[in-house]
Order: structure tokens, then sequence, then C-alpha cells
């Protein structure tokens, strides 16, 4: 069986193409992002702007050639923040499947943490103590507490890198008035995460999608270490990280473009992620961190297969 997984994010549209091996797991054959930018101008106020829907359209009409030339026998597609709270949302979805055949699955953010957990779970593995899982995404992060036993707790926010850089606006390179406003404001935002560390404890972080595969690819390029491609998990010094993040914070868009290791559609919203990663690890006191190469849609197509 070979299977197609669109996940339709904020920021970007990944498309997954894989092939069972007939015991619940999954070699995968191809994989494609395209930086879409689909929250772009629009996703506070609850919009998909008209360049971003036309970005939308290409880059689904691309994925379906893409699955046409692989011949996947199933296709699903799930769309997320920016879709869910879009008030033309759900024409995007209908012109999509007039357009390919191609059916989205507008998803919500409990459902997005679920599936990104099945994804984490299929990459590494956990022990006794509690990991808090983070997917930054363009629209939402969702934040998910679990261990070896199970899943915790889950929860999408509002607080992801598009909506906070059009919220907040910063300069560039970011001040330092403008962090600490950021960092009020998911201070205020979190409240619910705070309360369910205080109660489950936290003894890691794992990182899921682009960001930390971003973080984890500037580690390499400047430090040398290891390859996150090799594997399905990466796991960090945050003494390196502690020094990237100051780098990040200090540079100008342009210097960004630049930096090894980042790629050119990640260099406007690694700063918010950065300042969002840096204010878990100092706010909850996390010693450890860790990305997991998979989220939310090799969470899809594991419990595709597993219902299969």
């Amino acid at each position: 069986m070979r299977i197609a997984v669109i996940d339709l994010g904020t920021n970007t549209f990944n498309l997954l193409i894989a092939e069972s091996d007939g015991d619940g797991g999954f070699q995968s054959l191809y994989n494609e992002k395209l930086p879409v930018r689909l929250g772009e101008g629009g996703i506070n106020s609850g919009i998909i702007t008209e360049a971003a829907y036309q970005r939308g359209l290409e880059a689904m009409d691309t994925y379906a050639e893409s699955i046409r030339q692989w011949n996947a026998t199933e296709s699903m597609a799930f769309a997320t923040s920016a879709m869910r709270n879009a008030s033309n949302g759900m024409q995007f979805v209908a012109d999509v499947k007039e357009r390919t055949g191609i059916e989205i699955n507008v998803i919500s953010g409990e459902e997005e943490a679920g599936y990104i957990y099945e994804g984490v779970k299929g990459a590494l593995n956990f022990n006794d103590s509690n990991s808090l899982i983070i997917d930054i995404g363009g629209g939402s992060t969702e934040f998910i507490i679990a261990n070896k036993n199970g899943l915790k707790w889950k929860q999408s926010f509002e607080v992801g890198a598009s909506r906070l850089l059009q919220k907040f606006k910063p300069s560039d390179p970011i001040t330092t008035d403008e962090v600490h406003a950021i960092c009020w404001f998911l201070n205020e935002s979190l409240l619910p995460l705070r309360n369910a560390i205080a109660e489950h404890g936290v003894e890691e972080l794992i990182g899921a999608s682009g960001s930390f595969e971003s973080l984890a690819e500037m580690v390499i390029a400047r430090y040398g270490k290891g390859q996150p491609q090799s594997a399905t998990e990466f796991t960090f010094d945050l003494e390196q990280c502690e020094i990237i993040h100051r780098e990040l914070l200090a540079s100008t868009r342009e210097q960004r473009l630049h930096i090894r290791g980042l790629v050119a559609m990640r260099v406007d919203m690694i700063v918010i992620s950065a300042i969002l990663v840096e204010w878990v690890i100092r706010e909850f006191g996390i010693p450890k961190m860790r990305m997991s190469a998979y989220a939310l849609k090799e969470g899809v197509l594991r419990r595709f297969l597993n219902a299969h």
C-alpha cells in the first residue's frame, strides 16, 4: 500500500509519500516542502489573503501531480490553524477538491496534538519520566506531556510563529523590549501549560517539526555533530543552543539568510521560535532537549496503518 499524507500548515505545506511494510510500519519514499505562507497577512484577522490563497492552490496542484507520479493508492490531507480560523477556509477546501480531487480534513488543535504525539512516538523512545513535546507551527503551537506509558496532557495554543510575528511586528534586529513583550505574552497565554507542568513535572523537551529541524541543522553546521536526517531523533547540547539563540536575537534578516543550516523559508519565523523555546526551557528549568524527525503527517500515517 502506497500512501500520501499532506500537512497544510500555516507556513509550509508538507507532502509525505510512504509505503506500508505490511506490519504497521512504513518506508518513506518521498518528502516535499513548499513555503506557502498561508497565514501571511491575514492570520490574526481570520482570513486567507488572495495571494496566499493562490499560493495554496498552486501547491496543492503540485502535490496532486506528485501523488499521481508516485502512484499512491491512498491520499489524506489535513489542515491546521490558518485554515480552521479563516472565514474563507472552507471555500479553499472546496476549491482544492474541485481542482485536484483531494479532500482536506480541517482538524482541531486537540486532534493536531494527538497526531503529533503519534508521530513522535514512532520516532523516539520515551522513558518513565515525563517529556514535554512542542510543535511550533505558524498559527498554533501544540504542547503535549507524555512518557512511555502514554499521553498525560495535551493542548493547542494560538501562539504560532507567524501569528506572533504579525502581532508584534518586531524590529530588524529584534529589540530587548520586544523580546520582553513576547515573553510576557507567552507568560499570560500559556498559563494552562504552567499548571500542567506543575501537576505532572517534565524532565526533557522534545521538539517536532520545522523550527527544531532548523536548529539541529544550525548546530550541525556550527559544531559538526551528527546528521539529523540519518535517524529519527537528534539530541541537542543546550549550551550550543544558547549560543545560537543569542546570535539569532542579535541578527538582521539579511544576516540570517547567510547562517549555515538555516533554510530561507525559516529566516522570518526562527527568531520567534527561538524565543518560545528559550522561554520554555528557562521558565520550567528543563535540562535536556531532543528533536523528533516525525510529527503530524507521520502520526496520521501511523494511525492509518494501525487501523488497517
